[in-house]
């Protein structure tokens, strides 16, 4: 009897260790993620590991949810926002990068995305000429390089969409670089062409500093193209504003959809409720892919906040683990994240 009480107690104390750890590691990634302190409207983001830093960074669009504002003035009038981390988990507030671009009174700067390249790091930055009150106006491309991630110089304003002159350049609108290195003397870039039914388009480039325009890529609608390479092919991911729609390439030039979005049913836990939208992708050493995305959490269609309101514009940015299932990426946003035996770290 004194044995089976014994073996009774330590059955008890088992089961309350394995509730524990069960109960931290659904607690270990903190949702949200990241909620900017400044403005509260973290956007788009762009993961890299700032080398001399020895720390994660993240660079997004840093919309002005608390600005008192009606119309769209509200996303415009921003400045890029830096946030860093050791693990890809706990994130902490820096500042605004110092973007020397700044050509116009009310500029607005959107969606960056960053690639490093012998030592130098590459910006693709969307420019909006002001802060207006509505979408009716040219956005275009620049590129900016910088040795620290913080302090960026202006190299150019992109030739997209065969743009020739100072004119058709000044008008195009066009969004969202996402770009990617194919090989030792190729870079491709995909971008969200406005003009054309906000189709996505591309560009081939040797340097990254002289851009090729090569059209279309993808004929649907979409924002936030990501692009990467995992499980022996590439991925496109696609901000459809419905969830994420998901392309897969074995040569980066055909793109075949999946049947199923990710990101559009809502998750359970804080501020995940509504759908996920402009992400990027992180495919850390082990082979694991996550991906950093944004909710509006006031935007759940269980409980919509009042349009126009701080809850109504407020965004904050997320994670989840990306599974590779009969031959389709699938994201469980409430999954627990299996973390680095050393601690809370997923990159």
């Amino acid at each position: 009897m004194k044995n089976l009480k014994t073996s009774f107690v330590i059955l008890c104390v088992l089961c309350a260790f394995v509730v524990q750890t069960s109960s931290a590691q659904n607690n270990s990634i903190p949702k949200p993620l990241y909620d900017d302190p400044v403005y509260h409207g973290a956007a788009d983001p762009v993961i890299i590991y700032n080398k001399a830093k020895k720390k994660w960074w993240m660079l997004y669009t840093n919309r002005r949810a608390s600005v008192k504002d009606s119309t769209v003035q509200w996303v415009h009038g921003t400045r890029i926002g830096i946030a860093e981390s050791k693990d890809g988990v706990h994130w902490k507030y820096v500042d605004t990068a110092n973007i020397n671009y700044r050509p116009d009174v009310g500029y607005t700067h959107w969606a960056p995305d960053v690639i490093e390249h012998n030592g130098t790091y590459h910006m693709y930055l969307t420019y909006v000429p002001g802060t207006f009150k509505d979408w009716n106006h040219p956005r275009v491309i620049v590129h900016l390089t910088s040795k620290d991630l913080q302090n960026w110089n202006y190299q150019s304003t992109l030739k997209l969409v065969n743009a020739r002159s100072d004119d058709e350049i000044g008008r195009q609108k066009v969004i969202d670089a996402s770009v990617y290195q194919i090989n030792d003397t190729t870079f491709r870039m995909w971008y969200n062409n406005e003009r054309d039914g906000k189709s996505i388009y591309y560009a081939d480039s040797k340097d990254l500093y002289n851009w090729v325009d090569k059209g279309k890529a993808i004929a649907a609608r979409g924002e936030g193209p990501k692009t990467f390479f995992w499980q022996g092919k590439y991925f496109m991911i696609v901000d459809a504003w419905k969830g994420m729609e998901v392309y897969s390439s074995t040569d980066l030039l055909n793109w075949t959809k999946q049947s199923n979005r990710i990101l559009e049913n809502p998750g359970k836990r804080k501020d995940d409720q509504a759908i996920g939208g402009h992400c990027d992708v992180v495919v850390n050493k082990d082979g694991r892919a996550f991906v950093y995305y944004f909710t509006h959490p006031g935007r759940s269609k269980a409980n919509p906040a009042a349009k126009g309101s701080f809850d109504d514009k407020r965004s904050v940015i997320q994670v989840a683990e990306l599974k590779y299932v009969n031959n389709e990426i699938v994201c469980d946003r409430d999954a627990p994240i299996a973390v680095n035996k050393k601690g809370v770290k997923i990159l």
